[in-house]
């Protein structure tokens, strides 16, 4: 398919990662998602492709914690030519320690670190070789808990942390890219529903704390987040690098 625009979505299979491939699918692209669970991206696959026709999405399994796996996860996206968007969007939860002690507590922290930090620093550094030049569009998607701190079971800790490690990471390689054409940017999103960390589990009371924490009386969903996404990896955002942009309602003011 000459002249195809690519973008690889990073835990493209379900909630934020599935909607960013649906609409970058929708605006043309031809999508790689990656994934550990072959399963759920042969649905999102199936399904999305339902709308935008066949052969838009392209499902690879790996494990994005795995040095080898990526590299061999890269060359083959590799193959399909330039890459023109790369949205880091691979991430978890936190990893509540086994018990109370230190070690317990270093192994989860070791984990959430490998789950949110180094799934984005090993795949772009991957296929950062790969991306189009000029023109190519890396996205990283944060979290508001990176720039308030984390609260609760669901943002505390380990989570915020390394959430937060990866706007400086993102800094720097914006620096570094800049000279190519390359922009770099990232996304904090807040309350989003429809995810898996925001699931089944919280109550109507959590629903109305968080949504009346936001200026505009609502919750976003996982659409919000990728109507910015297509925004920033358009030729529109030429000028826009180096930046996090919160995606939150209001609910975390910007700075």
């Amino acid at each position: 398919m000459t002249g195809e625009r690519l973008a690889v979505v990073s835990g493209g299979g379900t909630g934020i990662g599935r909607a960013i491939a649906a609409r970058l699918a929708g605006d043309g692209y031809r999508v790689v998602v990656l994934g550990r669970r072959a399963a759920v991206l042969e649905q999102a696959r199936e399904e999305i492709e339902r709308t935008v026709g066949p052969g838009r999405i392209v499902p690879v399994v790996v494990d994005l914690t795995d040095p080898e796996a990526v590299g061999a996860a890269a060359a083959r996206i590799g193959e399909l030519g330039p890459v023109d968007a790369l949205v880091n969007n691979a991430g978890a939860i936190i990893t509540p320690p086994e018990d109370d002690s230190l070690t317990a507590l270093a192994r989860s922290w070791r984990h959430d670190l490998d789950t949110n930090l180094l799934t984005a620093v090993l795949l772009t550094t991957a296929l950062q070789g790969a991306l189009r030049r000029p023109g190519g569009r890396l996205v990283v998607i944060s979290s508001a808990a990176a720039q308030r701190g984390g609260a609760g079971p669901h943002s505390a800790g380990s989570y915020a942390a390394a959430k937060a490690a990866l706007h400086g990471w993102a800094f720097g390689l914006a620096r570094q890219v800049g000279p190519d054409g390359i922009t770099v940017n990232v996304l904090a999103p807040g309350y989003i529903e429809e995810t898996e960390i925001f699931g089944a589990g919280w109550n109507e009371e959590f629903h109305a704390r968080k949504v009346a924490d936001t200026l505009v009386g609502r919750a976003g969903t996982p659409a919000d987040v990728a109507d910015a996404v297509a925004y920033l990896v358009s030729p529109a955002a030429g000028y826009v690098t180096g930046q996090v942009i919160g995606v939150n309602g209001g609910a975390v003011l910007g700075r």
